[in-house]
């Protein structure tokens, strides 16, 4: 089901009642993000960030930077 803004929201076996909402990717930066995030590597990213203390691991950064170089097509 599509609502507005390009967010999906959809509803299926991942449990009873639960609900999931996904944003429609604008490019290659989103769906980098969406992948990193489903196989736990964002997570790395900040505690590696942390570990040799950096505040922030650039991920958001290289997510715009990718989505502006690589968009997708309307």
């Amino acid at each position: 089901m599509e609502t507005s803004d390009n967010i999906y929201t959809t509803q299926g076996e991942i449990g009873v009642g639960k609900t999931i909402t996904v944003k429609k990717s604008k490019g290659l930066g989103d769906t980098i993000e969406k992948f990193t995030h489903a196989t736990g590597l964002n997570t790395l990213a900040d505690m590696t960030a942390k570990f040799v203390g950096k505040e922030d691991c650039g991920c958001n950064g290289r997510r715009d930077k990718l989505n502006e170089m690589f968009p997708y097509k309307k």
